[in-house]
């Protein structure tokens, strides 16, 4: 078990989800104030996407992103700010057409993907380290898109968490750490669960985080009714944890989350249960070897 747990919350993730669960963070507001409160009941990093305020659907948008950014830094937490570069992958294949994408895809070139990286600087941002299936389409991350995020995240001096959903992913990740292409002392995040990747089982993430570089700090999840079990086989394991409406909205069968602090506070009590300690934004930064930005 590590000396000190880091516990990250994805505060509202990317799918288009917000008619179905009112409690959702969607405004920048809204979503500063929700990391805000995650942060107090004990989440040392908030992984962040952000929402058109209208409709609730995923966006890209600089001033979104800015605004969320700028409301966290001027609240008395310190939390460690993680931005998303997963928005802009999503492909949906007419199957009728040659070439065609069906409603549904925002394919974005990887650089309009990293844009806000370069611009807002977050201590943290996620990279996505393959192509996973998911819904009707897929999340194409291809080496080649990837090599232009990775080096757009170089170039505003932030630390990328390399998202790894399948084995294949930590392969490619592992393959271009060996290249120069992405920073040796990268964060992994081990995503499990996740229609079609690797499921949420004791079985995968032991895999997965005996396959890792020696040395490399980890975290790992589960998503749905599999989010808090996988918190538990990561403290066992020795990695980090993370929560969040992103990931799941129940605190248990049939209970709904009314925020996402709660399910911090869920995550928090089966760390101090195992015997583990949360490390607050200072340590986390300690541990994952970041600089406040």
């Amino acid at each position: 078990m590590q000396s000190r747990t880091i516990l990250t919350c994805a505060v509202t993730g990317g799918d288009d989800n917000a008619g179905r669960y009112s409690q959702l963070p969607v405004t920048p507001r809204q979503i500063a104030e929700s990391s805000i409160e995650a942060a107090k009941a004990g989440a040392a990093i908030v992984h962040l996407h952000v929402r058109d305020p209208a409709t609730g659907k995923p966006s890209m948008e600089l001033a979104l992103y800015r605004e969320v950014v700028e409301r966290i830094r001027s609240s008395e937490t310190d939390v460690v700010i993680n931005l998303t570069t997963g928005p802009g992958a999503r492909f949906v294949p007419d199957i009728t057409a040659v070439n065609a994408a069906a409603p549904g895809s925002n394919v974005r070139p990887a650089a309009e993907r990293v844009r806000h990286i370069i611009e807002l600087q977050p201590e943290i941002c996620s990279l996505d380290m393959g192509t996973l299936n998911f819904g009707a389409g897929a999340l194409i991350n291809t080496p080649a898109q990837i090599k232009v995020i990775a080096a757009g995240i170089r170039q505003a001096n932030v630390k990328a968490e390399l998202e790894i959903f399948d084995t294949g992913h930590l392969a490619l990740a592992r393959q271009m750490i060996a290249d120069g292409l992405v920073d040796e002392d990268a964060f992994f995040q081990i995503a499990l669960g996740i229609p079609w990747g690797a499921p949420a089982t004791p079985q995968s993430m032991m895999l997965m985080s005996h396959a890792l570089p020696h040395g490399a700090n980890w975290a790992a999840f589960g998503v749905g009714r599999s989010e808090f079990s996988m918190v538990a086989q990561a403290v066992l394991l020795g990695g980090h944890v993370r929560v969040g409406m992103e990931d799941n909205f129940f605190l248990d069968r049939g209970v709904q989350a009314k925020t996402n602090a709660q399910l911090v506070e869920k995550a928090a009590a089966i760390v101090h249960s195992l015997g583990g300690t949360l490390a607050s934004p200072a340590e986390a930064r300690a541990i994952i070897g970041i600089g406040k930005n």
